[in-house]
């Protein structure tokens, strides 16, 4: 079973590559200080990483029964 991870958008994407912008559309994430909770995943994790220094990890759960 997979657990949740809830990521938030920190730092604008101004001034980022068209890629990295893509990459924090693909999460979900529209504004700033804006919150997603998604599957965590190797596919998410890689995603994150790509664009580690926008965003936070804010928890990580398991997901309720």
């Amino acid at each position: 079973m997979s657990t949740d991870v809830t990521i938030k958008l920190v730092h604008s994407t101004i001034g980022c590559p068209e890629d990295q912008r893509a990459t924090v559309r693909g999460l979900g994430l529209r504004k700033l200080q804006q919150q997603r909770t998604l599957k965590d995943t190797p596919c998410v994790r890689g995603m994150i990483a790509k664009v580690a220094h926008l965003v936070a990890i804010v928890e990580k759960r398991k997901p309720k029964k």
